[in-house]
């Protein structure tokens, strides 16, 4: 509800006024609702409600001022009725007038939302195996709060440690409070949906997957699979567990559906608008200045060809008037059935067609109907289609026109209703300084959540090199690495990891896919080759590949590219450094500039050229 402030006189027998203005002066002789007159069960029975208006002026001592109270223009008490059944259903007669006094003469909301924050968090999956190990020991020594998603619940605190937590509630909140910076532990497996649940990945914004196929020798390994991690001497390999199908590819998509709300979509969360058929899902109504004795008034309806292109756009309308102390006209959506969980986001956009006016967008995270709304603004160009961005860092606690400076910060991840406002007032005492009384009209073809500029990759995955070699024409098998010869015998390995890339690349999520080539256990810090197009063989360091995903999660130039990863150094010879003097860390952003967007490789096989390994 929008006013400068409004306080309400109750005279006896409860009989309900209109509020006052802010300097607590009417000039106005407020409607009377009589109890003894009245009985409200429906929306039918608004009828039986006695709207009296009095022609008398009113002499009132109010905070020792003298009030007066002149004739005014007449209050519509039905469509003020309408609208309190719109947004509250129909109530029983006791509780409505109850509420409705409470409402009037309440300075305070009726509900303040708890405090939470976006707590940053990176789920590292496939934490357990080589690289992802180090991911976690890495982000953990930087200080980030990391989640992990295992399936071996006892190996991950044998190597984390015995006292790491289970995910639960009170952890989560724990976290959002940011309180605690530590491990979280999940059991879940990717190939399983129904172990995914979706608690573990509340507040996650990023994620680093090391989830891979188990390869082992055929021969057995030793219980640390010291064989398979060495990476450079050769044992007949076979698949050990679930099948390449269901890891790389089923498994992707799952973890990907799971995920996708947390980490946010590059275009951003279409909240309203005429694709996919969103126009529908937001209910919108008018809550306009008629709650405070106004006459201003309001409605939402569709345009079918008002859009820039001629297609369908929302159209928010109405003619606003300063009568009864009033100046304001808004629409604002009925309480979403599920929260929107929009904390992967920066802010919500809006395309509209302005009219010169300055605009209000309140975001509500209660249910309660009269409560803490957070609100922001924006201006529009007139006759002119423009997108308006409203960020979340703008956003501050109004209620009834007065800020809120305790109140909790504004929580993205329980949004519970929009509204769109046209009005004289702003808030502590200012005035919309665009404001003008008659008609007006704002259309809107889309309402979307955003992520801001530049994107970073909220998406990082372990592939592998030679992903798209198996059926790449006229390649020299010989001279590649054994997942490419055994391709087939590995039940397809390599053809299923690129269909999980697929996955990825098409999931609109910002993503960044690093291709090492043979892993080693060597330590990081040797010269490196980045390349594109998947024509590189060699080895490189696991440690060095944690080190390069973790540097992706910062770099916009990572954003949305795919790139294949190796060491200079021979695999006939060892790389050792010399602990009492390592080397220093990369700056891995001098190679992240030189990638290009669209080169996977893929583009070999569609144009039946030969690669140059």
């Amino acid at each position: 509800m929008d006013c400068c402030h409004y306080t309400g006189i109750v005279p006896s027998r409860y009989s309900i006024p209109v509020p006052l203005r802010s300097q607590g002066i009417s000039s106005m002789s407020y409607p009377v609702i009589s109890l003894q007159k009245a009985s409200v069960v429906g929306y039918n029975q608004i009828s039986n409600f006695s709207h009296r208006r009095s022609q008398r002026s009113y002499l009132k001592s109010y905070r020792g001022k003298v009030l007066a109270s002149t004739t005014r223009e007449s209050w519509d008490i039905g469509r003020f009725l309408r609208t309190l059944f719109f947004f509250n259903g129909p109530p029983n007669p006791l509780k409505f007038v109850e509420s409705l006094i409470e409402k009037v003469t309440s300075p305070e909301p009726g509900e303040i939302p708890k405090k939470m924050k976006a707590s940053g968090t990176v789920l590292v999956t496939g934490a357990t195996g080589g690289v992802g190990r180090r991911v976690v020991d890495i982000l953990c020594n930087k200080g980030v709060p990391v989640r992990i998603l295992v399936r071996n619940e006892e190996k991950a605190r044998s190597m984390f440690g015995p006292d790491i937590d289970l995910v639960s509630h009170k952890l989560l909140m724990l976290f959002a409070f940011g309180l605690i910076i530590s491990i979280v532990l999940s059991i879940g497996d990717v190939t399983k949906a129904e172990s995914l649940n979706p608690e573990y990945f509340k507040g996650v914004k990023k994620v680093i997957n090391a989830v891979s196929v188990i390869v082992g020798p055929k021969e057995g390994d030793t219980p640390d699979r010291q064989k398979y991690k060495q990476g450079i001497k050769f044992f007949e390999p076979e698949i050990k567990g679930d099948p390449p199908e269901k890891v790389e590819y089923l498994g992707m998509q799952n973890l990907v559906n799971a995920v996708k709300n947390s980490v946010g979509l590059r275009d951003g969360k279409l909240l309203f608008g005429f694709k996919g058929n969103l126009s529908g899902k937001l209910i919108w109504g008018a809550l306009d200045d008629v709650v405070m004795g106004g006459v201003s008034e309001s409605l939402f309806q569709i345009d079918p060809t008002g859009s820039e292109t001629g297609g369908p756009t929302g159209l928010f309308k109405g003619v606003v008037s300063t009568s009864n102390n009033g100046g304001f006209t808004s629409i604002r959506t009925k309480n979403f059935s599920i929260p929107e969980d929009l904390a992967a986001y920066d802010g919500i956009e809006l395309r509209v067609k302005g009219n010169g006016r300055r605009y209000k967008l309140i975001v509500r995270t209660s249910s309660e109907w009269d409560t803490v709304g957070y609100t922001g603004f924006f201006d529009t160009v007139k006759d002119q289609w423009q997108t308006v961005k409203v960020p979340f860092s703008s956003l501050r606690a109004v209620f009834r026109a007065r800020t809120l400076p305790d109140a909790p910060e504004f929580d993205p991840s329980n949004i519970i209703s929009l509204q769109l406002m046209f009005s004289k007032f702003e808030y502590d005492g200012k005035l919309n300084p665009t404001f003008v009384e008659g008609p007006f009209e704002l259309p809107f073809s889309s309402i979307r959540a955003y992520i801001n500029e530049p994107i970073t990759p909220r998406f990082v995955h372990v592939s592998s090199a030679g992903v798209t070699r198996p059926d790449r024409p006229g390649l020299d098998l010989s001279k590649q690495p054994p997942a490419v010869r055994l391709n087939k015998e590995l039940g397809f390995i390599l053809t299923y990891k690129l269909k999980g890339e697929d996955v990825i690349r098409e999931s609109s999520i910002p993503y960044a896919i690093v291709r090492p080539c043979a892993l080693t256990e060597e330590p990081a810090g040797a010269d490196l080759v980045f390349d594109q197009g998947d024509n590189i063989t060699g080895k490189v360091s696991r440690e060095e590949i944690a080190r390069i995903c973790i540097a992706t999660l910062d770099s916009p130039y990572a954003c949305d590219k795919t790139f294949e990863v190796k060491s200079t150094v021979p695999f006939s010879e060892p790389f050792v450094v010399d602990p009492t003097n390592p080397p220093p860390e990369k700056d891995y952003e001098i190679y992240f500039k030189n990638l290009k967007e669209g080169i996977t490789g893929k583009e070999a096989l569609e144009e039946g050229i030969p690669a140059s390994v």
